[in-house]
Order: C-alpha cells, then sequence, then structure tokens
C-alpha cells in the first residue's frame, strides 16, 4: 500500500466559522460542514483574500519598505499568483484578467490599514498560522490567526483583518466571537491568556480592540463551546438541522435547498463528516 492509503483521515474539528454557522442557521451548517455543497467565490470574497495575502507578505519586507505605495504594487502581482493558483478565481472575471476598478478597491482598503497601524514598527511572532487545541472534554477546535503579536514580555495580541463594515456597538460581541474562539485554544496549547484581541476594519478605518478578562472569562467561553457541540452532535445523530431565518438570508447562497425559500436539502449523505 502506498503511504497515502496508510493516512489516517482528519479527525473533525470545530473552526470559529463553522461554529458561527449552526449559531446562525444549523441548516446553513448542514449544507457546508455535512453536505459541503461547493461555494464559489465572490468578487469581495476574492478581494477580501487578496488583501489578506498582501498584508501577510508585507511583512516580509525589510521594515522601511513596508508603505502604502509599497503595498499597492503589490496587489496586481499577488492576484496574478492567486488567480493562477486556483481556478475558481481566476474564473471570476472575463479571461482571467481582473478589472482595474476592483484592484484599485483592494488597493484602498490597504491605503485603510496603514491609517490604522504602522507596520514598519511591528515585527509579527506569527501570521496565518493554523492552530488546533484539545480541549479538556475531548473537543478538537481549530482555525486560523490572521496575525498574533508577542511583546518583549511575553504578552499576547491576536490580530485579525476585516475587509467588511465595522459592526455597530450592539453587535461587537458576534464580532469578537472568532477572536475569542482563537485566545481560547491559545489558552489551551500555551497556557497564556492574550492580552488584547485586536480587529482591524479597513474599509472603515476603525479598529476594535478587546482584552479578555483572565482564564475565567476564557473558560466561560469553552463552556459555551462544548454546549453548541452538544447541539450539533444531537443533531446530526438526528439528522435534524432545521433552518433559522433571519435578515441574513438575504445573503445565503444555498436558498435552493432551504425549505424557508420553497427548497429541499440534499439526500442525507452516507458518512457524514462535519469539517472545520
Amino acid at each position: 500500500m502506498t503511504t497515502t492509503e496508510h493516512a489516517e483521515p482528519r479527525r473533525v474539528a470545530l473552526s470559529p466559522s463553522r461554529a458561527a454557522d449552526f449559531k446562525t442557521c444549523p441548516l446553513l451548517y448542514r449544507l457546508r460542514a455535512i453536505d459541503r455543497l461547493p461555494e464559489l467565490p465572490t468578487p469581495e470574497m476574492a478581494r477580501g483574500t487578496l488583501v489578506h495575502s498582501v498584508l501577510e507578505h508585507l511583512f516580509d519586507l525589510p521594515p522601511a519598505e513596508r508603505t502604502p505605495e509599497r503595498a499597492a504594487e503589490m496587489v496586481a502581482p499577488e492576484w496574478s499568483r492567486m488567480s493562477g493558483e486556483t481556478p475558481d478565481l481566476a474564473a471570476l472575471f472575463e479571461g482571467g484578467e481582473a478589472p482595474a476598478e476592483w484592484l484599485t478597491s483592494a488597493e484602498e482598503l490597504l491605503g485603510g490599514y496603514f491609517t490604522l497601524e504602522d507596520p514598519s514598527r511591528l515585527e509579527p511572532a506569527e501570521r496565518e498560522s493554523m492552530i488546533e487545541a484539545e480541549l479538556p472534554s475531548g473537543l478538537l477546535l481549530r482555525g486560523f490567526i490572521d496575525r498574533l503579536d508577542a511583546s518583549p514580555a511575553g504578552d499576547l495580541r491576536v490580530v485579525d483583518y476585516k475587509t467588511g463594515s465595522a459592526p455597530r456597538e450592539a453587535f461587537e460581541a458576534k464580532a469578537l466571537f472568532q477572536l475569542k474562539f482563537y485566545a481560547l485554544m491559545l489558552l489551551r496549547t500555551r497556557g497564556v491568556v492574550p492580552r488584547a484581541l485586536r480587529l482591524l476594519y479597513l474599509r472603515d478605518r476603525a479598529v476594535l480592540d478587546y482584552a479578555p478578562d483572565g482564564a475565567e472569562e476564557l473558560e466561560r467561553f469553552e463552556r459555551n463551546l462544548e454546549a453548541l457541540w452538544r447541539a450539533i452532535t444531537t443533531a446530526t445523530a438526528n439528522r435534524d438541522f432545521r433552518p433559522q431565518p433571519s435578515k441574513l438570508c438575504g445573503w445565503c447562497r444555498h436558498q435552493a435547498h432551504c425549505p424557508e425559500f420553497g427548497g429541499t436539502p440534499p439526500p442525507w449523505p452516507v458518512q457524514p463528516e462535519p469539517t472545520p
């Protein structure tokens, strides 16, 4: 047998995005995590991925070269690389060529970043790092952190870039869900509570900072995640993922499979395996 045939299947884990899906709409979770229905990227999604990639590689440059002008120069070559490696991205635009105004909009988002931070004064400890953590209950968490900063004293700051609009104050807790997820994983893998969680909203040029209130707060969050996973496990065992209508339905790309819109979910997979 080959090495591939001996390879064990990847262990099921919960990620921030799939956890948020279930909280938003159990049926959405099923369609994405169990049925794994394909979702082609939109120009907005591709632009977000492009901006994230430029910001990741910006820190490969010497500090003095981390300028708005240099970041803008990186946009077109980075898009060429990404679209060349991913056919779905290339298919977004006729002939695979991104319109000039679309590339300009990515440059404008990057310009917004420079109004929030001076990257020449930063040396991230980690960028686009995948992290896994097993909770005492056995639940495995998995996610990707945009950036992790570390002070000389060892304090950690989790940073996440957002290319959408900043949330109103009433929705800030929902926006911080992803970063608390990461903070809990860092607590369980490194025994450290991050000193700060930071969301950078490039379009609105806004910063949302949050300081976790010690391990106790993250342990409460952990119990909430475990309860959420029990609900997912029960729904999977019962094959019962019901739609949860909300204002977000207007943006859902799976209306054809949703009973709320006259659709029908696909047949249940033979061996469903939720993935992050």
